[in-house]
């Protein structure tokens, strides 16, 4: 009957399912795709309620002074990010799902249903699992204290900058450990102490702790450790309390492996740092450094170091 040409390919179940589950995959966006959209807009809704009440949870604990958690600030971020690229899929959404037919099994143009609708299952995915991990017990914690506190200072008077200078040198350069000024009343000891103080704000380094410290004429342990339980995280109602040999050894704990600066205004007689529970500052304790302003050259001269 003439010449025919016959063909045979040859294809193995293994090969035709694949294909198949390929196929079926990617009509199954098409037809979940108004399902999906209605979905997304739904558990939209339930994700920016959760996030407007995480929202209140972190005014109210910055109103308290508290740093907001980073993980937190985070989630915000990305719940922000996921809900525009969702407003938009929603919004696009009608005009896609018009494109339907068979009931929603195909589509008048199956790649442009296909990518859409692909777009917006991942889009659900990433709102549910913000839904999932949007659980914070805890969205702020206390502020950390800073190593310094700035304070406010008269103008510069005349013939200070030269000695802020020499003392600064020898807070970060030198080895002193105890630096003291002193000086008649009145000439401008307590603002120089005032803006070496302000300078660590200026001049970053790598102190722990600069802690200021107003003793007066009648020098009384207890204020000292006080005020420096203070700066350092001891102080309550509890502490108080304790003897000073107590606070001494708590202040000593805290301090020795820390390095600070330890800024004494207006001393009339010696300091023992050991009593107060001050490491003695120098190499042997990071370095740590002490500055004091007084009226009499003899009392700088019992604190070890004169300026």
């Amino acid at each position: 009957m003439g010449n025919m040409l016959q063909i045979s390919i040859s294809c193995d179940g293994a090969f035709f399912n694949r294909c198949l589950d390929f196929f079926l995959g990617k009509a199954t966006y098409i037809r979940n795709l108004q399902g999906n959209v209605e979905a997304l807009g739904t558990e939209l809704v339930k994700l920016i309620a959760k996030k407007n009440d995480l929202t209140t949870r972190v005014v109210d604990a910055e109103r308290q002074q508290m740093r907001t958690l980073d993980q937190v600030q985070v989630w915000l971020s990305r719940v922000d990010a996921v809900k525009a690229e969702a407003d938009e899929l929603i919004r696009d959404g009608s005009q896609e799902i018009e494109k339907l037919c068979l009931g929603g099994y195909c589509s008048k143009n199956c790649p442009s249903s296909y990518k859409f609708g692909k777009r917006v299952a991942k889009k659900l995915s990433d709102v549910k699992t913000l839904m999932g991990e949007g659980v914070f017990e805890v969205v702020a914690e206390e502020e950390p204290e800073p190593a310094v506190d700035e304070r406010p200072f008269e103008p510069t008077v005349v013939g200070l900058q030269s000695q802020l200078e020499r003392v600064w040198r020898c807070l970060v350069q030198e080895p002193a450990g105890i630096v003291g000024v002193y000086g008649m009343g009145g000439v401008g000891k307590t603002t120089l102490l005032t803006q070496i103080n302000n300078k660590f704000l200026e001049s970053p380094t790598n102190f722990n702790y600069v802690i200021w410290v107003v003793v007066s004429k009648d020098l009384r342990f207890e204020n000292i450790q006080e005020t420096i339980g203070e700066k350092i995280g001891l102080l309550n109602d509890a502490w108080k309390s304790r003897r000073i040999e107590q606070k001494a050894l708590d202040i000593f704990r805290n301090l020795k492996d820390k390095k600070f600066v330890l800024l004494l205004d207006d001393i009339w007689d010696r300091v023992d740092l050991t009593k107060v529970g001050v490491p003695l500052p120098g190499p042997l304790y990071n370095g740590s450094k002490v500055v004091f302003t007084t009226r009499s050259e003899e009392v700088c001269g019992l604190m070890v170091r004169k300026l």
